[in-house]
Order: C-alpha cells, then structure tokens, then sequence
C-alpha cells in the first residue's frame, strides 16, 4: 500500500509528463500540502523528482533527456546558498542592468529578489532564465547559440553576442573554487567566454560563492580574486581571505 509520500511523488510524475517544470507553489496547491511537507517529501529520501532554485523537476540521473537543470549538480549546500542568495539580491537596486551567470546558486539568488524590484537580466544558462522569468518586473534578455546539455549554457556560435552590446551595472559570478594563489575557478571551460565578457563589460564584479568553495582550485581559471569588487557567501571565510580582502579592497559581504 501506498504511503501518503508516494502518492504525492506519483502525482508529481504526472503532473511533469505535461511539463518540464512546477513551481513549488503550484505543486503545494496541486497536492493540497503545504510547501514544507513537499520539501521533506523530497529530502526524506532518494526520488525520481527534485527540487532546484524552487522548481520540481525530473531528477536528470533518471531522466537523461532533461537538460533544464546542471546534470551533474546534486543539492548540496543547499542552506549555504540560500543564506548567501539573500545577502547578494539585497545589492540588486530598482533600473539596475544585471548578468547573471550559470550555476545552480543563481535560482537561489534570483529567488529571493523582491517581487516589486524592476531591473533587467541578461543570462545565458536556462535554469536561470527559467529563475528570471518568475520575476514580474523583470526584463529578461537571453543570450543564444549552441545549447551545451552538460551545465545547461547556451554558447555564442557566431563574431558577436548580446552582451557585447550591454554595460551591466553588476555582474554575479558563480565559482566552484576560491583561492587566494590561484584565484577564481571552474570546472567547464566553455563558461569561461560569458564569464569573462561579463566582467569586462559590468560596472562591478560580484562573485557569489558558499564557504564550501574557498581553498579549492578547479581546472578553468575565471580570474584573480582581487578583480572582484564584492565577495558574498554564506560565512566568514578564513582569516587570510580576510586580510586579503582588505588589502586588495574587496568588499565581504556575508
């Protein structure tokens, strides 16, 4: 016989045969459950569906063909980045021009922007897009090209991009490795492009990493910390990321 949970998940399935994504709000009213029992229908234990940036999607490990979401990103850290997403939203000002960058933080980040806040996004990954589109006052412009399933990017095929024609007032960088010596890093090398026009091209530089990141390096260089003008995450970093943040005049916001 059925448990309670299983039949919520089992209707959850069908309801993603229809579409590719539900918001959590719409599955509480779909389910009649509040929006914390869905959560620990799905934390409770393993599931053929999942929970990122506030939507309920196919679990990619079971499902190949969905390419919606960062396949091999799992939900860790999940706390640590929604404590970091709220301290970087609160930088995002009413007719500010934002770059978002790819990532499973960003939904996080964009999450928790205020309902009322009107600005533009420019993207270039689709789980932040699909973020952004939740936003009523929003401006969404997203970058194309050649769709890259393994971290769900879209790549320029072509001499020019959309943000070549933008000046960001902020760009939010996403990282999976901090370190003083060696700087900013990730694992995908075909992030590097966005990342790096970004940066060139928005007045400040944000880099958005949780505590789990700092002292590890990964095989694409992003750039050095000091080219950040603002560093957030979800604790206070190590003493020497302190002083380092001081001296190279970064601002830590946690």
């Amino acid at each position: 016989m059925e448990t309670k949970r299983e039949d919520r998940i089992q209707r959850l399935l069908l309801a993603l045969k229809k579409t590719d994504k539900i918001h959590l709000k719409e599955a509480s009213l779909l389910l009649d459950v509040s929006e914390m029992t869905i959560r620990r229908d799905l934390n409770a234990e393993p599931a053929p569906v999942i929970l990122l940036g506030g939507y309920i999607v196919m679990d990619p490990k079971n499902n190949p063909a969905t390419h919606y979401f960062v396949s091999e990103q799992k939900m860790k850290q999940v706390a640590e980045k929604r404590r970091l997403a709220k301290c970087a939203a609160s930088l995002i000002l009413d007719n500010d021009t934002v770059f978002f960058d790819c990532g499973t933080t960003m939904p996080y980040v964009i999450e928790s922007i205020p309902e009322s806040r009107i600005f533009t996004a420019i993207c270039y990954s689709l789980n932040t897009f699909l973020a952004l589109q939740e936003k009523p006052h929003c401006d969404v412009i997203l970058c194309g090209g050649a769709f890259k399933s393994s971290n769900s990017i879209f790549t320029p095929i072509g001499r020019s991009c959309e943000i070549d024609f933008i000046r960001p007032a902020k760009a939010f960088i996403s990282a999976a490795g901090v370190s003083i010596e060696h700087g900013v890093t990730c694992f995908n090398f075909d992030e590097l492009l966005m990342k790096h026009q970004a940066m060139e091209r928005s007045a400040q530089c944000i880099l958005v990493a949780d505590s789990s990141k700092f002292d590890q390096v990964r095989p694409a260089a992003i750039a050095p910390l000091a080219r950040f003008n603002t560093l957030v995450s979800d604790a206070k970093p190590p003493q020497a990321y302190l002083d380092f943040c001081q001296q190279a005049d970064v601002t830590l916001s946690v």
